[in-house]
């Protein structure tokens, strides 16, 4: 289910491998993160397809939810998946602002989720 990344020997980064689990509540997050922090994990990364698709859909607020778990915790996360066809403004939007800051990022592949983020 979780795959960790060694960086460096500072760095370890959890994977959370696709088709293992559906994150559909706040509560679900908070359970991998503290699995991933027991491992000192410094950064989780989770592929789209394991996340509810209420959380592309911001009215729902599942995403502002599990997000504000990363910024209260610090932990970094990067979101694997194809966002190139968002039809939501917001959600565009909220995908570019997160990519700009850096600690949340929604990214294409493994190697920019390796990569992403401040260090």
């Amino acid at each position: 289910m979780i795959k960790y990344h060694t960086i460096s020997s500072a760095e370890k980064i959890a994977e959370i491998r696709p088709g293992h689990i559906l994150i559909s509540e706040p509560g679900d997050i908070l359970d991998l993160m503290a699995e991933a922090g027991m491992n000192d994990c410094s950064k989780l990364v989770i592929h789209s397809g394991s996340l509810h698709p209420d959380f592309f859909d911001l009215k729902t607020k599942l995403a502002g939810e599990i997000l504000q778990k990363f910024s209260n915790y610090r932990m970094k996360l990067s979101i694997i998946g194809d966002f190139s066809d968002i039809n939501s403004k917001s959600l565009r939007d909220f995908i570019r602002e997160s990519n700009r800051t850096g600690i949340i990022t929604f990214v294409s592949s493994m190697e920019e989720a390796l990569t992403s983020g401040p260090r």
